[in-house]
């Protein structure tokens, strides 16, 4: 369906929509820059997104005009005015809810499958990753995260042992999902510009190891890198069983956090269990 929409600088000038700093806002107006980013979780034609914080509806629009039937969570009622306007024109495609993202449960509110597509807000970006990738239930009902965040966050995200970014992020991310930079976005792609330059993550789910808890997975990283500079005897010695799961799975304990890989971790928790 081809829809012809004003340009979206026409839009927030319109409805007065300066971005909010409280909020962490940063608005992408390059319409080319949006729909590559539509495009990384693949075809979107009738499947169901949720995106969270979409602002005047940029990304929102890339979504609508690849198929997607969107559900976007909004907490800033300036936005509603102009994300009405895109349910207008794309009728019976979007769905807005106006609220705190951290404070709905999303799998409730979709009823079915659904992709993650989002530039989501940096004051909340991380806290979302955390409980989408710590459900006890796996798989998860999202089928794929796609989400803007910090350089430095999305390298956190998809880092490996032995780096300086590598750490209970990556562990979480990595575990029984792949985690890939997906692409690198210029800070000056943005209005107003960030301090900093920003990345997209894909994220799609894979087997979940047998027998480990999530939550002993992490306390164990909880522990083993809150002190990683310290030694794994010292840091885990506060965690009860944590030095006798090492000793089993044959983890030398004088080695540290950032040297253990992914599968190590599984190990120690499986043998915590």
């Amino acid at each position: 369906m081809s829809v012809t929409l004003p340009p979206l600088r026409e839009v927030i000038a319109r409805h007065g929509l300066n971005a909010s700093k409280a909020l962490g806002q940063n608005f992408l107006f390059d319409a080319q820059l949006l729909d590559r980013i539509a495009a990384i979780p693949g075809d979107l034609q009738g499947k169901a997104v949720l995106e969270i914080g979409p602002g005047p509806g940029g990304l929102t629009r890339a979504l609508l005009k690849a198929g997607a039937r969107v559900t976007a969570i909004e907490m800033d009622r300036r936005c509603l005015p102009a994300l009405a306007e895109l349910d207008l024109a794309y009728p019976g495609q979007l769905r807005v809810i106006e609220g705190d993202a951290m404070r709905i449960d999303h799998d409730a509110e979709m009823g079915e499958p659904y992709a993650v597509v989002a530039n989501l807000p940096y004051n909340v970006g991380t806290a979302l990753l955390v409980r989408w990738l710590g459900g006890a239930t796996w798989p998860p009902r999202w089928t794929s995260l796609t989400l803007m965040f910090q350089q430095e966050v999305a390298q956190r995200i998809v880092a490996g042992p032995g780096t300086g970014a590598y750490g209970r992020l990556a562990v979480l991310a990595q575990w029984r999902s792949a985690a890939r930079l997906a692409m690198k976005v210029h800070r000056s792609a943005f209005t107003p510009p960030p301090k900093v330059m920003s990345a997209i993550v894909h994220i799609e789910p894979g087997t979940m190891p047998d027998g480990v808890a999530p939550r002993t997975l992490e306390r164990v990283t909880e522990a083993a890198f809150g002190q990683r500079r310290k030694m794994l005897r010292q840091s885990l010695k506060g965690l009860p069983g944590a030095l006798d799961a090492l000793a089993a799975t044959g983890i030398d304990s004088q080695r540290r956090a950032e040297t253990l890989d992914v599968a190590d971790f599984v190990a120690v928790a499986r043998a915590l269990g």
